[in-house]
């Protein structure tokens, strides 16, 4: 009985392990990449770039608050084309509108006391000129300044209003280019910081409340050349590059040279990373492009860029 039982035991290790040998054998078949980028020239130089609205100088516009405070109201929406002057978003002013409402309290009680050292200056001379000895010259110069004071009160009074004011305006933040909202990072009652933005929780880092975009036919590049093929560069005016959009195969766009920032910086703006371990150094270099009307771009986008030199 023992011995039947050790010999099916024995066949079933057997089955197994020849069920094993089948499987591991089998070759897998390795799924093709999505799309693969290849470098159109011989010789061409390889760099990483971004997307960014076209402007002659910066990259997307970064709209910051003046004031801190929170926010009550967000005027416009993602994508959304606006013009100058376009309300984008409102913060609490309650407490600045109160200092508003005080300093006009402020020029009417001014008014009000220039206005009651003008009567009394008018009664004085009225005397004077009926009897000059009713009026003492002493009082009479007092009447004087005390009008000249009151009227001063009254500018220092508009003054103040008009300040505040224009401070309480600081609160409606408005569009300063005509253009297309790329993002809002905060939402109603979030916290929007003069000096830092707004938090963000994805990123877990402060960026500016809303960007915007300059409404083009183009698009720019900002392509980070990387400091050990920057002695291999062109010379600027003979510059021709490609751009291939990730996803698509060979999909390329024609680049266009606009300009190169003659000072290399820390590899951080693509990974948003503010340390890095090695201090790999990059030269940055601007193209631009016409929008494609056959496939999607948008700013903010990592794209790939061959550069060489024009023959």
């Amino acid at each position: 009985m023992k011995t039947r039982v050790l010999f099916i035991i024995a066949i079933i290790g057997l089955i197994a392990g020849l069920t094993s040998v089948v499987v591991y054998n089998k070759k897998i078949k390795v799924q093709a990449p999505l799309a693969v980028n290849y470098n159109p020239y011989t010789a061409g130089i390889y760099a990483t770039g971004i997307v960014e609205s076209f402007q002659t100088n910066g990259s997307n516009v970064n709209i910051y608050s003046e004031v801190s405070s929170r926010i009550t109201d967000i005027m416009v929406t993602n994508g959304e084309s606006v013009t100058i002057g376009t309300p984008l978003m409102a913060l609490d002013d309650s407490v600045q509108r109160g200092i508003v409402e005080k300093d006009a309290a402020s020029i009417r009680y001014a008014k009000a006391e220039l206005a009651n050292a003008q009567d009394q200056l008018t009664k004085m001379q009225t005397a004077y000129r009926i009897n000059p000895k009713s009026v003492s010259k002493y009082d009479l110069d007092n009447a004087i300044n005390a009008v000249k004071i009151a009227k001063e009160g009254v500018a220092v009074a508009v003054g103040q209003y008009d300040s505040d004011k224009a401070l309480l305006d600081k609160y409606i933040i408005t569009s300063p280019i005509e253009g297309l909202v790329l993002r809002i990072v905060p939402g109603i009652g979030d916290y929007s910081s003069a000096a830092v933005g707004s938090y963000d929780p994805y990123t877990q880092g402060y960026l500016p409340p809303i960007q915007l975009g300059v409404a083009t036919d183009f698009l720019q590049v900002r392509t980070y050349v990387d400091e050990i093929l920057v002695p291999r560069l062109p010379d600027p005016s003979k510059l021709e590059a490609t751009l291939f959009i990730r996803g698509l195969q060979n999909k390329s766009v024609p680049l266009e040279f606009s300009s190169i920032q003659p000072f290399t910086i820390p590899n951080i703006e693509l990974s948003n990373q503010r340390n890095e371990r090695v201090d790999v150094r990059v030269l940055p270099i601007i193209f631009k492009f016409t929008r494609p009307k056959d496939v999607n771009i948008f700013p903010g986008q990592m794209v790939d860029v061959y550069i060489k030199e024009k023959p």
